[in-house]
């Protein structure tokens, strides 16, 4: 996800999908569900500090938002909007992944190739585990007990116990992992995102069971699920949501969303779906059956607000963006300078009806 320097904005940082106000409905009522939520930012909280940032965690029922900070993990309240805490020396740190029955939590370090173990009452590390090469996203799989993180430039993922932190196996995935979910059936479910392929894998014998093509979809990034009717929401990079049957991996629907996104959350008491966009937007999908679904509402968020947490308890949303600095026109033939980031500007933003 390589999102630790800036990742990815310099393409999306001046486009943005929707302009002026958001695109409401009004709380208008969807093939007879309740009201949809009218999502819009409702809050700011200025964080401030140094280095890019990645995935976002949020734990509902600790009421605790994980932010990763290139060198560290801010741990925010999000009840009050204080930081309560950070977990340091975690160098490149792209993802965390909480098991709150055995009181742990799980950061994957980029830089270092390692996992970091830490206590998630007392946000003490408890232990290291050495990955591959470059650990982006990482899952908890509460079936198995197990940790699985997917490095990016071996191709691999590790596979560690989670209570007793001893490493289990690597599996090797023939592409470069992007995000991943746990299916809740002891399956675990990563996107390749230079094959444009997800590959699902047994979280019991850490065999690959199935790759499957999802095109129409190119460089697919953020997933989530919907364990009841088992439907996977994938975001691609060429501006759609692809919805995969869990069980199968066959397409059941496209639908069109913001440039530049990198995370997908599924909101199953709602029944939506939401595309975090760095172009700016938020594009929100409705689940109106197990095989139908449609667009309800582009919120305008800001440019390179592409990461995205759900609060389950409150439904609401949480992105992390920043300032950048305005980039000089490439010349012809030269690639892109990425911005950079205003020091002081990061903040979270938070999105609710």
């Amino acid at each position: 996800m390589n999102t630790i320097i800036n990742h990815r904005i310099g393409t999306v940082i001046a486009s943005v999908l929707i302009t002026g106000s958001s695109l409401c409905f009004d709380n208008a009522v969807i093939s007879g569900t309740s009201p949809t939520p009218n999502y819009q930012v409702v809050k700011k909280i200025p964080l401030g500090g140094e280095g890019g940032w990645d995935y976002l965690t949020l734990d509902s029922a600790a009421r605790r938002l994980y932010i990763t900070r290139s060198t560290r993990v801010i741990v925010l309240n999000v009840d009050t909007g204080l930081v309560v805490g950070e977990i340091g020396d975690t160098p490149g740190v792209h993802g965390v992944a909480i098991a709150p029955e055995l009181n742990r939590g799980f950061t994957s370090n980029g830089k270092a190739a390692t996992a970091t173990i830490f206590d998630l009452k007392t946000l003490k590390v408890i232990g290291k585990v050495k990955t591959g090469s470059n650990p982006d996203a990482i899952v908890y799989d509460s079936v198995s007990q197990k940790v699985f993180t997917f490095n990016g430039l071996s191709n691999s993922a590790t596979v560690f116990d989670a209570k007793t932190t001893k490493v289990l196996g690597t599996i090797a995935l023939d592409g470069k992992p992007e995000f991943a979910v746990a299916d809740g059936l002891g399956r675990i479910d990563v996107n390749l995102e230079d094959k444009s392929e997800i590959v699902a894998i047994n979280a019991s014998n850490l065999k690959v069971e199935k790759h499957s093509p999802l095109k129409p979809c190119s460089e697919p990034t953020g997933i989530d699920i919907d364990q009841e009717h088992r439907r996977l929401f994938i975001g691609c990079r060429n501006q759609i949501m692809t919805v995969v049957d869990a069980n199968t991996l066959s397409m059941k629907a496209t639908l069109p969303i913001g440039k530049g996104t990198d995370a997908i959350a599924y909101d199953p008491v709602t029944r939506l779906a939401f595309s975090s966009n760095g172009s700016g937007s938020l594009t929100v999908v409705h689940e109106d059956s197990a095989d139908k679904f449609s667009i309800v509402n582009n919120v305008v968020t800001e440019p390179g607000a592409r990461t995205m947490a759900l609060d389950l308890k409150t439904h609401k949303l949480y992105l992390a963006t920043a300032k950048f600095q305005a980039t000089s026109t490439p010349v012809p033939g030269q690639v892109r300078s990425r911005p950079s980031i205003i020091p002081g500007t990061f903040v979270i933003l938070v999105l609710g009806d």
